[in-house]
């Protein structure tokens, strides 16, 4: 394509527009759908990208906000409890892969150098593709979904040394790792572990005051894209950092407002990606040497596939749990690509041997998701009385703590009591307080609650309501009341929810929507009732009676007034019919008491 960048904007979003619903509609997945659309515009078909690495380069920061929202999901605590999997599976599945695959490439008449560098970059899978198909089935909180998580993520930080290792064996004059470029590593990543965490909570509070979503956006974004800079001046890598700075911010009262704020340009950007990738896949190499690259291809993927079903077997794994694993992470990796072209530039690889590389490394990222689905209709024909899936381990069963139930919606002196009620039965809940103080404040005596606008339908989604049962709307203002429990009741029909009412007209409109309204004086004005009947020498239990059929009768003529509440004419008839009642009620509640005195003769 000749034209400017907005042509091409134009022409990639048209793209993934048209190709992932049709890919969807199939039941494809969204990531066949880009890697088609990548392969359709890419050089070998149409032609209208011609380099493909400027934009592939561009597009990584896509991988780099996956892993900082992946970070969002691991506090520092739940990261420890994972070491064994991340330090002991990962281990195992790098070791074992880059093992077999580089002995067969010295087979192939490859150095044992070369071997090295290939066969290890071979072993590491793609985080984009396995995290989105992960997320796209539904399998991340699965027992496979966190065991490859956590191969993920040793592999993403084996990629660092490789990396180094690279002009090492290729001899490259002045480009060898020295011991100061290691201690600047090294210093770095200590100073954003340590300093990292106050840094961020202060400067996000700071701009949570301002109260400009558009501010705190930027913000979210610089956090994410400075970190990774940082992390990549020092020589260590870009997802690294941007893991590391969502670690740091996993326990922040603003972790679900900052993922509600990343989550889009993550989506986006990883579509790019991917259409990058596909771009990438070099037609004429393949059309050129067909067996080779097919036989590349099976290689790799058998390879892989048989280590990683082995090791969710050894990790106490079902059966069909370690096969989900195997079809999910036995693809290569993007970060294949950087170690090829790197390995070519350190002369530790030819030219030909790195298109063949590359050509096997992207189809097998592009026929992944094919063959994901197809092995999931196989499991499927299987018995429905299988075995149940199992953790792989128990420590990572740890991890994946139990979700809470119940979201509680503005945590002002409504919004407490309910979350006092909860801790106090040790029933775990999630909080969403729109105003920064309330937030400091209430953190600061030891409630768990989260920053952010519960009328925003992403920052639901990432508060996990998707996971919620009972809904308690406790917003001070009316309005905002109104637009959270009818936005909740749009995306989760099924949901349960408890509102806050200022007064009757508030509750009427509640109850429109099925919310089970509570009005927020009206518990408290009946118990000073009840104390006032007292104070002038009515006995308890009667007082408490009286109380009690007054709270039954003003409920029953709630319910009346809605059916007319649009009418006013007919409220206040409603509400004269239902003051006479009254009246004729408790008249009668005085002469059964007034018989049973004389029965008694007093």
């Amino acid at each position: 394509m000749h034209g400017g960048g907005l042509e091409l904007a134009l022409v990639l979003l048209l793209a993934a527009v048209v190709a992932v619903p049709i890919f969807k509609k199939f039941g494809l997945g969204a990531v066949l759908g880009y890697l088609a659309a990548g392969v359709v515009l890419g050089p070998h078909v149409l032609g209208f990208v011609q380099d493909a690495d400027r934009i592939l380069n561009a597009a990584e920061i896509g991988v780099v906000m996956l892993l900082f929202l992946i970070g969002l999901e691991l506090s520092p605590s739940r990261l420890m409890v994972m070491r064994k999997p991340v330090f002991g599976g990962g281990t195992v599945q790098v070791l074992l892969s880059a093992s077999v695959l580089g002995g067969l490439l010295l087979m192939y008449h490859f150095h044992w150098k070369s071997a090295l560098v290939v066969g290890t970059a071979l072993a590491l899978s793609s985080t984009a593709v396995g995290l989105q198909l992960l997320s796209e089935h539904k399998a991340l909180n699965s027992d496979y979904g966190r065991f490859g998580f956590a191969i993920l993520l040793f592999q993403d930080l084996i990629a660092i040394p490789l990396l180094a290792a690279i002009p090492l064996l290729g001899g490259v004059k002045n480009e060898t790792l020295t011991w100061q470029d290691a201690a600047i590593a090294l210093g770095v990543l200590a100073a954003v572990i340590v300093l990292g965490r106050p840094v961020l909570r202060r400067l996000f509070a700071v701009v949570a005051r301002t109260r400009m979503p558009e501010v705190f956006t930027a913000t979210a974004l610089l956090v994410v894209l400075g970190t990774a800079w940082l992390m990549t001046e020092a020589g260590l890598s870009a997802s690294l950092g941007a893991f590391v700075a969502g670690v740091l911010l996993a326990d922040s009262e603003f972790r679900h407002e900052i993922e509600a704020q990343i989550e889009p340009f993550k989506g986006l950007l990883l579509g790019l990606f991917f259409i990058a990738v596909g771009m990438g896949i070099d037609l004429k190499r393949v059309a050129a040497e067909p067996e080779v690259i097919a036989a590349g291809v099976a290689i790799l993927l058998a390879v892989k596939f048989s280590i990683l079903v082995g090791l969710g077997l050894a990790a106490r794994m079902s059966l069909r749990s370690a096969l989900m694993l195997g079809s999910v992470l036995w693809l290569g990796g993007e970060f294949a690509f950087v170690v090829f072209n790197e390995a070519e530039r350190a002369l530790l690889l030819g030219r030909i041997n790195h298109d063949r590389l590359v050509a096997i490394v992207s189809l097998s990222m592009a026929i992944t998701p094919l063959l994901l689905l197809a092995l999931q209709r196989v499991l499927q024909l299987k018995p429905a009385h299988a075995a149940p899936e199992r953790a792989p381990d128990e420590t990572l069963k740890e991890a994946g703590a139990q979700r809470p139930q119940v979201m509680i919606a503005g945590m002002g002196r409504f919004g407490q009591i309910v979350a006092r009620l909860l801790t106090a039965q040790r029933i775990p809940y999630v909080a969403l307080e729109a105003d920064p103080d309330t937030v400091e404040d209430m953190r600061r005596f030891g409630s768990q609650l989260y920053y952010g606008d519960p009328t925003r339908p992403e920052l639901l989604r990432s508060a996990g309501a998707e996971h919620i049962r009972v809904f308690v709307m406790a917003m001070d203002d009316p309005d905002t009341n109104l637009r959270a429990v009818r936005l909740v009741r749009r995306l989760y029909p099924d949901a349960k929810i408890l509102a806050r009412a200022r007064n009757r007209q508030h509750a009427w409109k509640l109850m429109d929507m099925s919310a089970e309204p509570f009005r927020e004086v009206f518990g408290s004005s009946l118990e000073a009732s009840e104390r006032v009947l007292t104070a002038l020498g009515i006995p308890a239990h009667v007082a408490q009676a009286h109380v009690q059929r007054f709270r039954e009768h003003d409920e029953q003529l709630l319910k009346a007034q809605h059916l007319v509440y649009d009418d006013e004419a007919a409220v206040m008839q409603t509400s004269r019919d239902a003051r006479a009642d009254l009246m004729h009620l408790f008249e009668a509640d005085v002469e059964e008491a007034e018989f049973k005195r004389e029965g008694n003769g007093e």
